[in-house]
């Protein structure tokens, strides 16, 4: 298996509720190091422009309003197969179909909003690649020794 880098946004509900520290944590105790990772407030074009492929879903305003409700922290993760291993450890879209011991079974339930999942992860190696360069310059991913 080859050492990949995928993007990951831990959410708003998550940044309100206090636990972005345990989330990361749990990326570091599997194996995925953080190599770039900042707080930012999404804007409304921002979170258009992110999620465009959803523009035409009947969620897309919701998705566009959850993720400019709050601060949010975007950041990339590398390690041996990071963007399988980042989503095993998400869990499910749906928190109640997450398995126990997954970020969104462990810090989500009970859900009013699927939105507010906690975590956003790349599906794959392109969305990987375009998302990290969507929130991060070069020079701000640093290369781990």
């Amino acid at each position: 298996m080859a050492t990949q880098r995928t993007f990951s946004i831990i959410k708003p509900d998550a940044v309100k509720k206090g636990v972005l520290g345990q989330i990361a944590d749990r990326f570091e105790q599997n194996g995925l190091k953080i190599v770039a990772m900042k707080m930012i407030q999404m804007s409304q074009a921002q979170a258009e422009e992110f999620y465009a492929e959803h523009k035409e879903r009947p969620f897309f305003g919701e998705l566009v309003d959850f993720m400019t409700s709050g601060p949010c922290v975007v950041q990339v993760l590398e390690g041996e197969n990071a963007i399988l291993k980042n989503r095993e450890l998400m869990g499910a879209t749906n928190p109640n179909n997450a398995d126990a011991g997954t970020i969104r079974h462990d810090f989500c339930l009970p859900v009013e909003d699927l939105s507010a999942n906690a975590v956003h992860g790349s599906d794959g190696e392109e969305a990987a690649a375009r998302e990290i360069s969507f929130f991060f310059n070069s020079d701000e991913l640093v290369t781990r020794v």
